[in-house]
């Protein structure tokens, strides 16, 4: 598709002087998902490549500061290239309004309805599919990407009342919470709580166990997430959300695991100097040794 896309912008215009990329993750009231982000990237690799000089608009939702459409200058720009998603709907057949002089194409997208106004405002499309043409591959599947980053268990608590006044689970979260979208890692939220009528939540012990031994690291504020995360050899941060210590610093000092901070002690550098040592061989290593069948817990 990459090939075609190159192909297409030559075919229209010959050589477009400039170019403006632009999608769902565009748009004030669009999305910006993984794919869609993939598919831009290998669009701009493609452009470079061919030696088209481009820029991409960006929701501000999604990259404040970045440029957005409503900082666009049309006339700056020659081409509009509309890159994966449907093109379906008043938010994208706005666009052909705005960019009216500009040659129009689409690359990568799902055409919902041909005669739909999002749809037949474009002078060309290379479609993934909804059309008679045989389906292509997304552009997602090809592009360009980065070392994968950490995988990390969030297993957080909000109860704990019995703690009254020493509890911290508020101030604690949000520590932590703003803390980990700063890194540069995937997220997953965990819950030690067992459910068979809930399908997002483990139903038996063995299945939580399996999910936790397949992460990076566990930041977590519940006992159990620390000790089931360290059976399955996996490092864990621990913060007791409780002023003074409860029963999570107790398990941690029980299990002399050093990872271990307070409500008093929760700072970003702290938070990265754990982070630092769990990911390390160190960390992996002496978590390893609670594995089940050897070392602490053996």
């Amino acid at each position: 598709m990459r090939d075609e896309l190159v192909a297409a912008l030559l075919r229209t215009l010959g050589r477009p002087r400039r170019t403006l990329i632009a999608g769902w993750f565009s748009l004030r009231h669009g999305e910006a998902t993984a794919g869609d982000v993939l598919a831009e990237r290998q669009v701009a690799a493609a452009l470079t490549a061919a030696g088209v000089r481009h820029d991409t608009a960006w929701s501000p939702g999604f990259r404040p500061g970045a440029l957005s459409l409503d900082a666009v200058r049309p006339e700056e720009y020659d081409t509009l290239l509309f890159v994966c998603g449907p093109v379906h709907g008043p938010q994208v057949a706005s666009l052909h309004a705005r960019f009216g002089s500009c040659r129009r194409l689409a690359v990568g997208v799902s055409v919902v309805d041909p005669a739909d106004p999002a749809a037949t405002g474009f002078h060309e499309i290379v479609p993934r599919d909804g059309t008679d043409a045989p389906a292509r591959p997304d552009l997602a599947a090809g592009a360009p990407a980065g070392p994968p980053p950490p995988v990390a268990g969030v297993i957080l608590t909000h109860g704990q009342g019995e703690y009254g006044r020493r509890r911290r689970h508020e101030e604690v979260t949000a520590r932590i919470t703003d803390w980990l979208a700063g890194k540069d890692c995937a997220r997953v939220p965990v819950d030690t709580r067992l459910a068979t009528d809930d399908w997002r939540l483990c139903a038996t012990s063995e299945q939580f166990l399996s999910l936790v031994s397949r992460l990076d690291l566990v930041v977590t504020t519940r006992l159990h997430g620390l000790v089931l995360s360290l059976r399955t050899g996996t490092p864990v941060i621990a913060v007791d959300p409780v002023a003074g210590g409860a029963k999570l610093t107790a398990q941690a000092r029980a299990l002399s695991w050093p990872a271990l901070l307070h409500p008093g002690t929760l700072t970003p550098a702290a938070l990265d100097h754990w982070w630092e040592w769990a990911l390390s061989e160190r960390g992996r290593g002496t978590a390893g040794t609670f594995v089940v069948g050897r070392g602490a817990q053996a």
